[in-house]
């Protein structure tokens, strides 16, 4: 398939907090099927697994933005990620003449990987990455369908894993850039990376690497935008075209902050 290196593919991801807003949502859906070319969609949950773990008195615990998965959180975040977040999101799709489907990294075998290793921190049943199926995503985008991914991978030997799904973006993105031209969008409630989380005029609207170390040392990048941002240069270093944080509200790639 390297025929198609030219054709042009946006992987968007687009986190669990505007996926719970309904009237968010619709607009968030409009917005994504405007987008020309081919797609692939990667939804967080992670709001809706903390709310359900919470109903089952199940704690739930993060560490600079990733959540540690025992067994019990396992269970909950299976079923919501590649259950409830993901059909709903694929229902809705469809509503908008979208011929979407919904996958997790085990169906099709699309996204492997391996438990991460306790170090200083024990986070679970949380997976590293170690393989994505690009040409199985090719043959689908080609089949006319758009991939709904929720950020569950597996290991190859009937083990789900969590997986942030920044990382499942931005890996699934630079997999598919040997076969297509890759712009990733990462989508959430803000309009950009933020110089003061409190102002949302206060949009950065380039990022390069040594910005971006300097915030985070200074504190002014931090928690669940770590993650994001260090798939966001990954992905650069590694064929992505372009990478772009933006608001769902508007998911306009010539809006937000560009990486650089």
């Amino acid at each position: 398939m390297s025929e198609i290196r030219s054709e042009k593919l946006t992987v968007v991801k687009v986190g669990g907090a505007i996926l719970e807003d309904a009237v968010s949502l619709s607009g968030f859906l409009d917005r994504f099927v405007a987008l020309p070319g081919l797609k692939i969609l990667v939804h967080g949950g992670g709001r809706a697994a903390t709310s359900l773990a919470a109903k089952l008195g199940v704690e739930s615990t993060m560490v600079e933005g990733r959540r540690i998965t025992d067994a019990e959180t396992l269970d909950i975040v299976t079923m919501v990620y590649g259950g409830l977040v993901n059909k709903k999101t694929v229902a809705a799709l469809q509503a908008r003449n979208c011929n979407a489907a919904g996958f997790t990294g085990a169906d099709l075998n699309l996204v492997k990987a391996r438990k991460r290793p306790v170090a200083e921190i024990d986070y679970g049943f949380v997976g590293d990455i170690t393989a994505v199926q690009s040409g199985a995503f090719a043959n689908l985008l080609q089949l006319g369908i758009t991939p709904v991914v929720a950020p569950l991978t597996h290991d190859g030997n009937g083990q789900f894993l969590n997986t942030n799904a920044d990382t499942m973006a931005s890996a699934i993105a630079i997999a598919m850039s040997t076969l297509y031209e890759v712009t990733l969008i990462f989508c959430f409630e803000k309009p950009g990376v933020l110089l003061n989380a409190d102002d949302d005029t206060s949009v950065i609207p380039q990022l390069s690497a040594g910005l971006y170390q300097s915030l985070k040392e200074q504190k002014i990048i931090h928690s669940g935008m770590i993650p994001k941002l260090d798939n966001s240069f990954a992905a650069l270093q590694q064929g992505v075209k372009q990478v772009i944080i933006t608001s769902a509200i508007t998911l306009n790639p010539e809006t937000g902050t560009r990486i650089s």
